[in-house]
């Protein structure tokens, strides 16, 4: 997964793609989330992370998390594309 690379973030989770012009807001856990892709984590690094920070399993991460994956996909922030 590749997060774009002109993406701005706020601490406050406002996300802007300066290229089209679009915005949303995110959880603090979604942002973590995007800063973590952006850093070249995989899903598994992330599911790991998120798994050990957060009171989740890993049935309900993978869940959102492509869920969330899917709609940063939509909403053009993000690739398809897994980053090994």
């Amino acid at each position: 997964m590749n997060i774009k690379k002109n993406i701005a973030l706020s601490d406050s989770g406002f996300v802007f793609d300066p290229s089209s012009g679009d915005s949303f807001s995110t959880n603090p856990i979604g942002l973590e989330i995007i800063k973590l892709l952006q850093n070249g984590k995989s899903a598994d690094d992330i599911k790991k992370h998120i798994t050990g920070a957060y009171m989740t399993d890993g049935d309900s991460f993978e869940k959102d998390f492509y869920d969330f994956v899917n709609m940063l996909q939509k909403l053009k922030i993000a690739d398809g594309a897994e980053k090994k």
